[in-house]
């Protein structure tokens, strides 16, 4: 049994945001989900550690929460904590003319587009991605030939202990879809970026290019939670999912995107348990028409 009330007595010594039961629907790009036990708004890193100090010693599951863009949250909720970044983990700071500083907190639309006025190039491949720096490093997120461990050059922590720290690119571990923050449960607070000089212009041009190519080919319309599986070596998982005969395959109020088959989205109403079955008949399909077997790159989380 663990202890939930001291933890939110240390959040409201600090000032921070409280709500019981909240649907995390609110907070996950897929619109799916059940109730978070406790939600709280952490604005500065001394309260953050206290918190997690504190939902260690009394045994209360934790959850760091960025956009809720490669998230499906189970219909049953989070039990425990989900904490959420805001106050000085939105922060974004120059350290030298180009080198930028971002909290974990602040979204990547508004990194691409600091860095865009700022007339430094190499962000350009993240616009449009709906997650969060933190979230972004975690998962070394990519799209249209970049990805961050190409840019990232540092990133800064609280360990399972409470102790600050940081890690170089070098200490990463960062490949596809991965890092050194998918397996050492270490909470991520910001990373460094290593960009370049071009013309604001130039770089605007770029991510508007990649914000039209996203919005031809991808279901922006339908909430959602991006790609679905993983890319199989040798092959692509959309690819795959249409020759299986699979676009706009449903279940309840989840589908298989018509537009994109690599997306399943939410239709209107979709649960968790629709998108979790509808992900099994794709897997099963595939497997027995290729041979090739997807595995998911969106995260279940919560009570299942």
């Amino acid at each position: 049994m663990y202890y939930v009330h001291s933890v939110i007595e240390i959040a409201r010594r600090y000032g921070f945001e409280v709500k019981m039961n909240e649907s995390m629907s609110k907070h996950t790009t897929f619109k799916i989900g059940g109730n978070a036990e406790v939600f709280i708004t952490v604005n500065n890193i001394e309260g953050l550690i206290d918190i997690l100090q504190r939902c260690r010693e009394n045994e209360v599951p934790v959850f760091i929460l960025g956009k809720g863009s490669n998230l499906l949250v189970s219909d049953d909720g989070i039990d425990g904590v989900v904490i959420k970044l805001g106050g000085k983990f939105k922060d974004i700071a120059m350290l030298d003319d180009e080198t930028v500083y971002c909290a974990a907190g602040v979204s990547l639309a508004r990194l691409c587009s600091y860095a865009c006025d700022k007339g430094l190039s190499g962000l350009e491949f993240a616009w449009g991605i709906p997650g969060s720096v933190g979230g972004a490093v975690y998962m070394n997120a990519g799209a249209y030939g970049g990805e961050m461990k190409d840019v990232v050059t540092s990133s800064s922590y609280i360990d399972k202990e409470g102790k600050t720290g940081s890690f170089c690119i070098a200490q990463m571990n960062m490949g596809y879809r991965h890092s050194i923050y998918s397996e050492n449960g270490y909470v991520i607070t910001g990373a460094t970026f290593r960009l370049h000089r071009d013309s604001h212009v130039e770089i605007r041009n770029r991510m508007d290019e990649i914000m039209k190519k996203r919005k031809d080919k991808q279901p922006v319309e339908f909430p959602s939670a991006g790609s679905v599986f993983k890319r199989p070596e040798g092959y692509y998982a959309g690819t795959l999912i249409q020759e299986a005969g699979l676009m706009g395959k449903s279940v309840g109020g989840a589908q298989v995107s018509e537009k994109h088959a690599g997306f399943i989205i939410n239709k209107g109403e979709a649960t968790c348990r629709d998108v979790l079955k509808l992900i099994k008949q794709v897997q099963k399909t595939v497997k027995e028409k290729s041979g090739v077997e997807l595995e998911c790159e969106i995260k279940p989380t919560g009570k299942f």
